[in-house]
């Protein structure tokens, strides 16, 4: 057990470190929604630009390799390496991102593929001990790859756990320290942990229609002696001979092997959590809601508590076991921080992205030393979504009790009505489907989404010169600095007013 000074004392290395830097996701069971659809959604949170990617379904030759790992500017020093190319890859939807130190650009989180296996990256710090015993040079998929490589493969979530597992398996783990997956499909979900140390470790456990989770971060509690022949369980074969055998764990004193307990912090990753308010409380939220809908997911994604301007974007899958064409599986994404950002439909039958939502230099790792590329010059012209809304939130956040409630507001109205129109446009999409015009149907949904994109370009443009107006006559945009420091001294971004995330105690309630 990690004693409450050393946990503090790990709580400081984390936020002065860079790694609140995190992710959170919640899974709510389909018994416990509204339209008995698994609702999974979340976020990274990560201090670079984010841009929507379609990646089509791929073939790829005899002997091809994809390059994982990470190198020796990690700040757990690593190597890459290959490893083998399946022969056909699956379609999906994902936010990627360029800044992890030491971890090659593009990176994902997540996203949803073309059989509606929904993924969730999420932080969850390994004990220091795990930490300090990772190999330096070590090899293996790092979090992003084995998030693309299960979307890539998986038809199910359970297989999406195999496929990680098999990965880690066979071919190591690259770890920045610690971290964990949540995954779902139109039936289940699961939390896999990857622990650190260079052991190859790993644990899942698989979540039902009546179970809900929050991970912020990642967490597994008590897990079965048997773990390894449970329907809802797996993991890696020494995952608890290895704690016997360094003194972490004794299997005759009576207790059952706590993952969070032995290979976390110390049984505290649940409650009271690494950040303001802690998974438990979320959990006992989200129990209190069911049957939850849609929109009341994305309300918790954007809870001023959790989104912040560390979260780069906002995602909620929608998952239906009674999908009527595989190419209607929607996920709905927030261009950034969702607290001032709305939420936007794309299906798998979407085939573009609007430049506006696809990269740009803003936040991109290596950009500032240098100048446009020409190939690239027509897609920086155009505005960028992420910058926009960005704007929105630090105007907002400055006065979120005069604005928050306001922007909300807008947003939440906004995407009411592109709710109440899904039903008829997917119907629509359906028929030239039935009708064996996919052309026909990919277009149909492909305008939807870029309509409303357009619409919410708009609509933030309009909140942000409202507000910056009225701000400005009110209270001024205060000089720079006298010390020039525009980068983050500390304090986050928040519109959360009565404390501040990053300097309360984890779990306390709101004040």
């Amino acid at each position: 057990m990690i004693r409450p000074l050393v946990h503090l004392l790990i709580l400081l290395s984390l936020f002065t470190s860079g790694a609140s830097h995190a992710s959170y996701g919640y899974y709510v069971g389909k018994n416990l929604t509204a339209d008995g659809s698994v609702l999974l959604g979340g976020t990274g949170e990560e201090p670079s630009s984010h841009w929507l990617e379609i990646v089509p379904r791929k073939s790829h030759t005899a002997g091809a390799t994809i390059t994982v790992g990470a190198t020796a500017e990690a700040s757990l020093p690593a190597r890459l390496t290959q490893i083998p190319q399946v022969p056909e890859t699956f379609r999906y939807l994902t936010m990627n991102y360029t800044s992890y130190a030491g971890f090659p650009a593009p990176l994902t989180n997540g996203g949803l593929n073309e059989h509606q296996v929904a993924i969730r990256d999420i932080w969850s710090p390994s004990r220091p001990e795990l930490v300090a015993m990772t190999p330096e040079g070590q090899s293996g998929p790092n979090y992003s790859d084995l998030a693309r490589i299960a979307l890539e493969r998986a038809r199910s979530a359970r297989e999406a756990v195999e496929i990680i597992g098999g990965l880690i398996d066979r071919h190591g783990y690259t770890t920045y320290g610690g971290n964990s997956h949540l995954i779902a499909d139109a039936n289940e979900g699961w939390v896999v942990l990857e622990f650190a140390g260079g052991q190859g470790l790993w644990v899942a456990e698989r979540l039902g229609p009546d179970d809900v989770r929050v991970n912020y971060p990642g967490y597994i509690g008590d897990v079965p002696a048997d773990y390894r022949e449970r329907e809802n369980w797996m993991g890696s074969a020494k995952l608890i001979s290895f704690a016997v055998e360094q003194g972490w764990y004794d299997p005759e004193d009576g207790r059952p092997f706590n993952a969070d307990r032995v290979y976390g912090l110390g049984g505290t990753m649940r409650h009271p959590g690494l950040k303001y308010v802690s998974p438990r409380m979320l959990e006992e939220e989200l129990r209190a809601m069911a049957p939850v809908t849609v929109a009341e997911m994305m309300a918790l994604v954007r809870d001023p508590r959790i989104a912040d301007d560390h979260a780069g974007y906002g995602q909620v899958a929608q998952l239906r076991d009674d999908l009527p064409h595989p190419e209607l599986a929607l996920l709905w994404v927030a261009p950034t921080g969702s607290v001032t950002a709305p939420f936007l439909p794309w299906w798998i039958g979407s085939q573009s992205v609007p430049a506006e939502y696809g990269q740009h230099r803003y936040l991109t790792e290596g950009s500032g030393p240098s100048f446009i590329n020409t190939d690239y010059q027509l897609r920086e012209a155009t505005e960028f979504a992420g910058r926009l809304f960005k704007r929105l939130m630090y105007y907002t956040c400055a006065f979120p009790e005069e604005q928050l409630g306001r922007v909300q507001a807008t947003l939440n109205a906004f995407e009411a009505d592109i709710r109440a129109t899904l039903p008829q446009l997917e119907r629509a999409a359906l028929l030239a489907y039935e009708a064996g015009d996919a052309e026909a149907a990919r277009t149909l949904l492909t305008r939807e989404s870029h309509a409303r994109a357009a619409e919410a370009l708009a609509i933030g443009r309009d909140l942000v010169a409202g507000i910056g107006t009225e701000l400005r006559l009110r209270h001024g945009i205060p000089p720079a600095p006298a010390d020039g420091g525009i980068n983050d001294g500390g304090r986050t971004v928040s519109c959360l007013r009565g404390a501040d995330p990053d300097r309360v105690p984890p779990g306390r309630e709101p004040g």
